[in-house]
């Protein structure tokens, strides 16, 4: 595949898939959360994250806080960022009733805890994300772009303004990074808006060897597939 300006970043939960992807040069870093986990039938969210963490020691990996009390969510942030030097800390946006974590952010951000601040929809958060954040200290705002695009609005303009602001406040240590997403065209797209990084998810990631195809052939290939499934299955009219 060619050479993206954008970094891409292998979201999931499979320890196999993570390493493997660990060891690929386009993958530029991971991401996983605490649904994945569970889906993937992980058991210990420690043990999980020190093993893998004992093969990926240099690409940033974010692991993500699940406490719902903001005390609690300052403990366990502690705790993961002295995991690793490459360790970022997901910190939701607001916990699960809905109160801001800007003052928590403001917190560690201070104390120079790598953050990757999760689950952001809305133009306002981000503006109190960034007012939060230290400037000199490394964050991530993961803009969930595929989630406001399922609502039926175009992700495009707060993906923008995000990188704007950022650069007016010129915040060299935080990177814009679009999350949720569908599709492999997100990538091009993501770049195109600026964007610094995008999370795709394993199942999307088995696609990146479509990029470039050519579409005549692609266009036969896939006739060929209808024609051989409805002989195979024996249809007739």
């Amino acid at each position: 595949m060619k050479k993206n300006k954008i970094k891409i970043f292998a979201d999931g939960a499979d320890y196999k898939s993570i390493i493997d992807f660990n060891k690929k040069y386009f993958i530029k870093g991971l991401t996983t959360n605490p649904s994945l986990m569970k889906k993937s039938g992980v058991k210990s969210f420690t043990n999980f994250a020190k093993k893998i963490l004992k093969k990926v020691k240099i690409k940033p990996i974010s692991f993500e806080v699940f406490a719902d009390d903001i005390d609690e969510m300052y403990r366990q942030a502690k705790i993961i960022s002295k995991w690793g030097k490459n360790v970022y800390v997901k910190i939701p946006v607001t916990n699960s009733k809905g109160a801001g974590c800007y003052n928590l952010i403001k917190k560690l951000s201070n104390e120079k805890i790598k953050l990757n601040i999760t689950a952001i929809f809305t133009n306002d958060q981000v503006k109190k994300v960034i007012n939060s954040l230290n400037k000199n200290s490394k964050s991530i705002i993961s803009i969930f772009a595929g989630r406001i695009a399922d609502t039926g609005v175009n992700p495009d303009l707060l993906i923008a303004q995000s990188i704007k602001l950022i650069n007016k406040k010129k915040y060299k240590n935080c990177e814009v990074l679009w999350a949720s997403t569908r599709e492999i065209y997100s990538i091009i797209h993501a770049e195109k808006l600026g964007c610094h990084i995008i999370t795709v998810p394993n199942n999307i990631l088995s696609k990146l060897n479509l990029i470039g195809k050519n579409l005549n052939k692609y266009s036969l290939e896939t006739i060929q597939d209808f024609y051989k499934d409805a002989k195979s299955a024996g249809f007739k009219i």
